[in-house]
């Protein structure tokens, strides 16, 4: 019976789980992450207006573990050793036949005064964070960016923080108090959500006059402080400031020897398998993978990579060929708590379409859909 270890708790681990359980009823499974829980992500953007709350988005990993014959080890992964074979935890040593990373992206917390802007994608305490401050707010200038890894464009999570932007515009709003509060949207590139394309794009910054709010684009990031956003372009005041950083790989991966790029991801080739290795192969936000420069950090994308990993790897544990690869393929809807503009992009077409209410409820649709699912 072949062993296989999956590292991380989110998106791209469990569909490794699911994918290697349907193609193997029998090979071993153990589940490594610091919680054994799973965290629904996309719709932190829905607890600032108290339309979700913590525990609606949190789901216990039992009842899954149970049903797909997971054994969870309960720990931080702190390295590897033979190449692989040995994951070393905080809670003992764990060998394996064949591995799958999906231990995410950690945000690049090197600009000074960065302790003073809240990072809401590092989970849901940071979102309540933000929503209390809002709601104890009489009025005040709220700033809200992001920025990539310069060394790795692809870096970065852009997405949510249009979702947080707009979702704090029309909460304002609804709460009849949009006319206290000024809204500053900044980021170093001078066409934030390029990736989703030119019409993207021009449909963004349009939106963003229309709902009045002020962009300050194009100027490489120098810092914080308490109260203000510095540029190389100058700095505002701001009572308020949300702030997505670039992502890097965990700091685990340094002392792995494992092969990184200049962004400090894991290399991955095609088959989303780790250069050099054998049976180690990587999903997510944690690899750099061959393809456009537009491809995604995004919990459609992970599954997409996971699916591959864990076919190739049974596949490489058999002896046979790899041959599975993953689809380039963006898609989203940036949601504004009651609209949602959806986006896709592939090597072949990319269209964008308006704000529907129709978006807002698919999304919504399929947040209930996947959570189900893991209950």
């Amino acid at each position: 019976m072949k062993k296989i270890s999956i590292l991380g708790n989110g998106f791209a681990a469990l569909t490794a789980v699911r994918k290697l359980r349907q193609l193997d009823t029998k090979c071993e499974i153990t589940l490594i992450a610091p919680k054994k829980e799973f965290v629904y992500m996309p719709s932190l953007i829905w607890i600032p207006n108290g339309k979700r709350q913590a525990t609606d988005l949190i789901v216990p990993l039992d009842n899954f573990c149970a049903k797909y014959n997971v054994n969870f080890h309960l720990a931080k992964v702190t390295g590897l050793k033979q190449a692989g074979r040995i994951i070393e935890t905080t809670d003992g040593e764990v060998e394996n036949d064949g591995l799958i990373i999906a231990t995410g992206g950690r945000f690049i917390k090197k600009l000074a005064g960065i302790e003073n802007v809240i990072t809401p994608c590092e989970g849901i305490d940071s979102v309540i964070k933000f929503r209390d401050k809002v709601k104890n707010m009489d009025g005040g200038t709220i700033a809200i960016g992001f920025a990539s890894n310069p060394k790795e464009k692809s870096a970065m999570r852009g997405g949510p923080m249009f979702e947080f932007l707009f979702g704090l515009d029309q909460q304002l709003r609804n709460e009849k108090r949009r006319n206290k509060f000024k809204l500053v949207f900044f980021c170093p590139a001078p066409k934030p959500g390029i990736r989703m394309g030119e019409r993207a794009v021009e449909g963004i910054l349009s939106r963003m006059k229309n709902c009045n709010i002020e962009t300050h684009l194009g100027y490489k990031m120098k810092g914080f402080e308490g109260n203000k956003v510095k540029t190389e372009g100058g700095e505002f005041s701001a009572d308020l400031i949300l702030f997505m950083p670039g992502m890097t790989g965990n700091k685990w991966f340094n002392g792995a020897d494992l092969p990184l790029s200049e962004g400090g991801m894991l290399k991955a080739n095609k088959h989303c398998q780790v250069n050099g290795l054998d049976n180690v192969y990587v999903a997510g936000d944690s690899g750099s993978f061959a393809g456009p420069g537009w491809m995604p950090k995004q919990a459609h994308m992970a599954d997409l990579q996971a699916e591959a990993a864990a076919k190739n790897l049974l596949d490489e544990l058999q002896g046979k060929p790899i041959q599975a690869t993953f689809k380039p393929e963006l898609m989203c809807i940036i949601d504004s708590n009651n609209k949602g503009v959806f986006t896709l992009r592939t090597e072949k077409r990319q269209f964008v379409l308006p704000p529907l209410r129709v978006f807002h409820w698919a999304k919504v649709i399929f947040e209930k859909w996947y959570i189900r699912k893991l209950r």
